[in-house]
This record gives C-alpha cells, sequence and structure tokens, in this order.
C-alpha cells in the first residue's frame, strides 16, 4: 500500500534556473508547498522530497525530469505526483501518477496559477472515459490483481463502455459502467468472494466485519493466521474485511490491537450486555459466559459491527488461542450514495 499522502508534507517545488526560481517561489507560496532552489545539487534534492513529499513541481525542461526520476520510480501506488511546468508558466505537464497521486489534478493546480495550460495524456481524461482507478479508490475497491484490473482499464479506454456485476447496491455508475445480471459476463465483479470469471477483473469491497475472541496474550501474528484461514477456507477476501470486533474486555489486548494496526483497521468493542441482546447466533459458551459474562464473543460483536440488515457469513471457528466469526455488511456503499443523492 502507498504511503498515506497526510503523513508527508503536500508539496515541493524544485527549480534550477533564476527564472524558474522566481517562479518557483511564487507557485510554493501560492500553494502552500515548500520550495528548493536546485542548481548543481537536483539528484540530491530530488531523492529527498520523492521520499519525503506527496507532490513535486519541476520547473525545468521535462527530459531533465525523466533522467533524475528514473532510478526512483516505483509503482503509481507509491510514487508522488510529478508536474513539470516550463519556468514562463505556459504549460504544467502531468508526469507521473496522474490519477492516485493527483498528478492531473496538481497540473490544473500548476495552471491556474501561472494562467497556462494543464497538459495531461491519460487516455481516460483525453477520452473523456472514467477513471477506473479514481473510482475504485473512491469507493474503496480492491483490485485483487492488478494485471486484470490494467486489463479492464485498457478495454475501457479502447471499448468506451465496461459491464458491471455487483453483488451489493452501487452508487449511481458513471455512463460507462453498464450494470448487468449475469456475473459470468461481466467485465468487472464486485464482490467479497475470491472467485470470479476468468476474463473478470474482480473488485473486493469493505464489506465484512471480523469478529475476533481470544486468550489473554494471543499474538497478533495467531490473530492473522486465525482470521486468514476463516477467509480462505470459506472464499472470502482478506481484502473485504473494513472492521474488525470484540468484547470491551479486549481494549487492552496487545496481540489484537496489532493485529488491526497492521491491517490499518479500526476495532469496535461492545459489552457484555450488548453482545447478549444478539439474536440469531450459535449456542451459548459456559466457557465464554465464565470469563465474560457474554454468552459469545466472535459472532455478536461481529453482527453488531455490521449494522442493520448485517448477515453472518461464518459461524464462530475456533483455533489456537483465537476464535474468529465474519458478517457482512448488508451495504457497503451506502453512505457513498447518500453522499450522491445530496449533490
Amino acid at each position: 500500500m502507498a504511503e498515506p499522502a497526510g503523513e508527508r508534507p503536500r508539496l515541493a517545488v524544485l527549480a534550477i534556473s533564476r527564472g524558474g526560481c522566481d517562479l518557483g517561489g511564487r507557485l510554493a507560496e501560492a500553494l502552500g508547498g515548500d520550495f528548493f532552489a536546485c542548481k548543481g545539487r537536483l539528484a540530491e534534492v530530488m531523492a529527498r522530497v520523492w521520499r519525503d513529499y506527496a507532490e513535486i513541481v519541476c520547473i525545468m525542461a521535462t527530459g531533465i525530469v525523466v533522467r533524475i526520476v528514473a532510478p526512483l520510480l516505483r509503482d503509481k501506488l507509491q510514487d508522488p505526483a510529478v508536474v513539470v511546468c516550463d519556468e514562463k508558466g505556459n504549460f504544467a505537464i502531468s508526469l507521473l501518477s496522474g490519477h492516485i497521486g493527483g498528478g492531473n489534478a496538481l497540473a490544473h493546480r500548476v495552471a491556474a496559477q501561472t494562467g497556462g495550460q494543464a497538459v495531461l495524456t491519460t487516455a481516460s481524461d483525453v477520452l473523456g472515459r472514467t477513471a477506473l482507478d479514481l473510482w475504485c479508490r473512491d469507493l474503496g475497491l480492491t483490485p485483487a490483481d492488478k494485471t486484470a484490473f490494467t486489463r479492464a482499464m485498457g478495454r475501457l479506454v479502447d471499448q468506451g463502455s465496461l459491464t458491471l456485476w455487483s453483488r451489493y447496491a452501487q452508487p449511481e455508475l458513471p455512463p460507462d459502467l453498464i450494470p448487468i445480471a449475469e456475473r459470468d459476463r461481466a467485465d468487472l465483479v464486485v464482490d467479497s468472494r475470491t472467485d470470479a470469471p476468468a476474463h473478470a477483473a474482480l473488485l473486493h469491497p469493505g464489506a465484512m466485519v471480523v469478529g475476533v475472541g481470544c486468550n489473554r496474550g494471543a499474538t497478533a501474528a495467531a490473530i492473522a493466521r486465525a482470521v486468514e484461514a476463516a477467509c480462505r477456507a470459506h472464499g472470502l477476501a482478506i481484502q473485504s474485511v473494513v472492521r474488525l470486533a470484540s468484547i470491551d474486555l479486549k481494549q487492552d489486548e496487545a496481540g489484537l490491537l496489532e493485529y488491526a494496526r497492521q491491517l490499518g483497521l479500526p476495532i469496535d468493542f461492545y459489552d457484555k450486555d450488548q453482545l447478549n441482546r444478539v439474536e440469531g447466533v450459535g449456542a451459548a459458551s459456559e466457557a465464554v459466559l465464565r470469563a465474560t459474562g457474554a454468552k459469545g464473543v466472535a459472532e455478536p460483536a461481529a453482527l453488531l459491527s455490521a449494522g442493520p440488515g448485517g448477515v453472518l457469513l461464518v459461524a464462530k471457528m475456533k483455533w489456537t488461542d483465537v476464535t474468529t466469526a465474519v458478517a457482512e455488511i448488508a451495504d457497503p456503499f451506502a453512505i457513498t450514495r447518500q453522499g450522491n443523492t445530496k449533490q
């Protein structure tokens, strides 16, 4: 995963020539960024800002920038956005990370300040197609396979539309994504399950909650193994797990907290009375009742966290030191859809 942009300063502006430095200083001030004069030390400064900044504006020749950044490139999920601008401000070229990194938007911001022209070369923007990677990011969809997803983006550019099947109610779709009822015929499949037609790009939504009960001292590794095994045994995608849930007695459980931190997931905690009021779960565990006062932990916690309409996908499974259960959120895109309604 890319480093969250919020953990970096947003913008660095680099320039070499006197005219470039004049424009660079003004741009950095106007856009709330940091300015770096780089004559004679461009490679050194670029290596530093590449690591530390989410967006980079280079006021210099495109060829210079290409040669300097080439050894630093990793992938579009991790590389900063790079925009190249001439020292007159006539053109702001989105060079790298145009969509996910925000390079195209940055080019427009720069051009708005200089009175110049933003230059975009991403095919979806040029042809008016949906930027599929941005659409997935905004909906919290994780492609199961990068290669299949890249192929789908190419087909959207070439064909002008893609068909989509979703297990869940979707927000209003862009006009070039066509909903269909036949899962096996879809170009895009939105599902928390791991199986998909061979030709389709599988997209995993944040649609599942894992309830976790554990013995005192259970390690993050033990919890990870249990969650992964439970998902694997039922053909569910770990990428669709959006929250964890447990009893409030585990709020200081180091292994559980560490596992949540590793995955970047929140944990919902419930007291024994809340857990005991949940219906539709398995038989009470006498051992759990004696230890916690709750008839069960994993199943009722998962259902509570999943919210109204949530269903139990995987009943409690017992592992060494860990018990897991998986609940499915009925409407994972509800907030997005409500937001679209307001617009």
